[in-house]
């Protein structure tokens, strides 16, 4: 199937795949389908086993540990990107983590140490990671930075707890770095997709139920594969996206709207 979008001559970064399941495996296969070049991150040897299929099947040749906890894997990820291309046009940020008391437990419970570790890895991640493209976008003469949320960071989702929080800081954190980098041609947004299955989120209790009443409460009555989030954040990185910058774009089937 031709790609809708053309990401021709493009270096991309993609974070956040843990196996072929994963959203930004979705990504990886849209922008690679529109014609873009991608360097892939994983976060640690034992990960990096579960992206090999990815890898080999997109045929990535640049693969970098990047931890977003330890800054010298940043880094080192970045100085390996500016090496090998010089320049970097867009990178994807699909990172979060909470530990399962705070993320199934009540809010007002949640620990000081669960709360910051949750925010640090869920939120600032993306900070960082902008920062530290920032120069390889300007090289490019601007370029994207995408990040993935979800619809719990401003409605209440059953046993999303802490998480929504720091979605919610999340989207705030597009919206400020949007305005900060817009003068340097470097737009900044985030996808909100539907519920769908990912390691991620199969650590959330009661998740079955989340998607099945998705499918029955959105107008189009379906759930979004990593396909239809792939072919959203492509086309927002590509030059068709040129001038959208701040937002929060829903691929969702509807189910947003729904009260």
């Amino acid at each position: 199937m031709p790609s809708l979008v053309d990401l021709q001559g493009k270096i991309g970064l993609i974070t956040g795949i843990a196996n072929e399941k994963s959203i930004s495996t979705g990504v990886a296969e849209a922008c690679v389908d529109a014609g873009a070049k991608l360097v892939i991150s994983y976060q640690n040897e034992k990960t990096r086993a579960f992206i090999e299929p990815v890898v080999q099947r997109l045929g990535v040749k640049h693969v970098h540990l990047l931890d977003a906890t330890r800054p010298e894997t940043v880094e080192a990820t970045f100085a390996a990107i500016d090496d090998a291309f010089g320049r970097l046009d867009f990178a994807i940020h699909s990172m979060a983590f909470a530990k399962r008391d705070d993320l199934h437990g009540r809010v007002v419970d949640t620990s000081a140490d669960g709360f910051a570790q949750a925010m640090d890895v869920s939120t600032h991640s993306f900070v960082r990671l902008a920062k530290a493209a920032e120069p390889l976008l300007q090289k490019a003469g601007g370029g994207a930075l995408v990040t993935m949320t979800y619809l719990g960071s401003e409605k209440v989702i059953a046993n999303y707890g802490v998480m929504g929080l720091c979605k919610a800081a999340l989207e705030a954190a597009t919206r400020y770095m949007a305005f900060e980098l817009g003068q340097k041609n470097i737009r900044v947004n985030a996808v909100s997709p539907g519920p769908l299955m990912t390691r991620a989120a199969s650590g959330i209790a009661g998740f079955d139920g989340l998607m099945a009443s998705a499918v029955e409460r959105a107008p189009m009555h379906k759930l979004v594969t990593p396909e239809d989030i792939g072919a959203l954040t492509a086309f927002l990185v590509s030059d068709a996206g040129r001038y959208i910058t701040g937002g929060v774009h829903f691929v969702d089937a509807g189910y947003n709207i729904i009260g």
